[in-house]
């Protein structure tokens, strides 16, 4: 799974609070939002602050956007396990 190949996991789980948010707090948050795939996307490239804290995420610079965009769509779809 390319969240788990790219560390997303070490600060998000599924269904609870780790040191962001979880993936389905982030779909609740953005549901209905046609701009979060870019939006998202964008913060995963170049991460940043303030949305959910003042912890900040770090960028992902070497994340390919096919990568990006494969575990955006995951995240808004509730992160379901298949």
């Amino acid at each position: 799974m390319v969240a788990n190949a790219n560390a997303c996991m070490g600060c998000h789980a599924v269904d609870r609070k780790l040191v962001g948010p979880s993936f389905q707090q982030i779909a609740a948050k953005y549901k209905g939002d046609v701009q979060a795939p870019a939006k998202l996307s964008r913060k995963v490239k170049e991460g940043g602050s303030g949305v959910w804290g003042m912890i900040p995420m770090p960028a992902h610079q070497s994340m390919s956007d096919a990568d990006i965009r494969t575990v955006v769509d995951w995240v808004l779809a509730g992160a379901p396990s298949k």
